[in-house]
């Protein structure tokens, strides 16, 4: 099995939902269980990088690794390169980043993009899923990503891509079944290379536009691997509906 790190960046404040990392799935916090699922992929290490003692309390209480991180980083990108420093892992190290609001991500979706990564020319990977619903494809809270042949991104966006003018002039429920709408699933494998690459480059024209930070090595000309998920991976928690759904799911 390919050898990787995870990082789980766990930032205290949220606008929607406050104390996020705390808040409670099966009578464990977020942060916890977004752990828990991810040690189940077996990774040279796992730690989760915070802006709160609060959450180094909760995390190292139930077994895991946390440590404090710098309270003014821009992104989780920029909190996970603090730990690969701290660590010091070494440039073609593969380090996954997977937000603590992901508590129920697969732990074969991690070594799906470890293994993949491992054989890439490209120095970041991230996957992705068929879109089912024409109203999926127009939520601008789905980021949507089109590629090209070798399966690297060409594009992301809150936009419906490809734009299937002919489908969509017309009214109908259904979506063309080629070449396919496909939801981004924002967990990112990323050489330490790569990554402190990208975290050294300044926002990108099209990132601000689109709020969307892997546009930043879209518009430098850095290739991203996008994987089609082994497994289906079930939505963030973004939102106290978020919570509630998950919450509410059948086990």
């Amino acid at each position: 099995m390919t050898r990787f790190h995870v990082v789980i960046p766990a930032r205290y404040g949220s606008t929607r939902l406050p104390a996020k990392p705390l808040a409670l799935i099966d009578g464990l916090p977020m942060v916890v269980q977004t752990a828990r699922s991810v040690a189940k992929a077996n990774p040279a290490s796992l730690m989760v990088a915070t802006d709160d003692q609060r959450i180094v309390d909760v995390v190292e209480s139930a077994g895991f690794q946390a440590c404090m991180t710098r309270p003014d980083h821009p992104s989780g990108s920029d909190r996970v390169l603090e730990v690969v420093d701290r660590l010091g892992l070494h440039v073609d190290d593969i380090v996954i980043n997977v937000q603590g609001d992901e508590p129920l991500i697969p732990a074969q979706v991690l070594q799906q993009l470890a293994s993949a990564l491992e054989v890439s020319d490209a120095g970041v990977a991230t996957l992705c899923e068929r879109i089912q619903t024409r109203a999926e494809v127009f939520n601008p809270n789905i980021v949507k990503v089109v590629r090209d042949q070798a399966g690297h991104g060409l594009y992301f966006s809150r936009a419906p891509i490809p734009w299937a003018r002919a489908h969509f002039q017309i009214e109908s429920a259904g979506l063309p079944e080629e070449p396919g709408h496909f939801r981004h699933i924002g967990v990112y494998a990323y050489r330490v290379s790569a990554l402190r690459r990208f975290v050294s480059l300044p926002p990108g024209r099209l990132e601000q536009v689109e709020a969307l930070e892997q546009l930043r090595l879209l518009e430098n000309g850095f290739p991203i691997l996008v994987l089609d998920s082994a497994v289906s991976v079930p939505g963030g928690v973004d939102t106290p509906d978020d919570l509630q759904r998950i919450n509410n799911r059948v086990p």
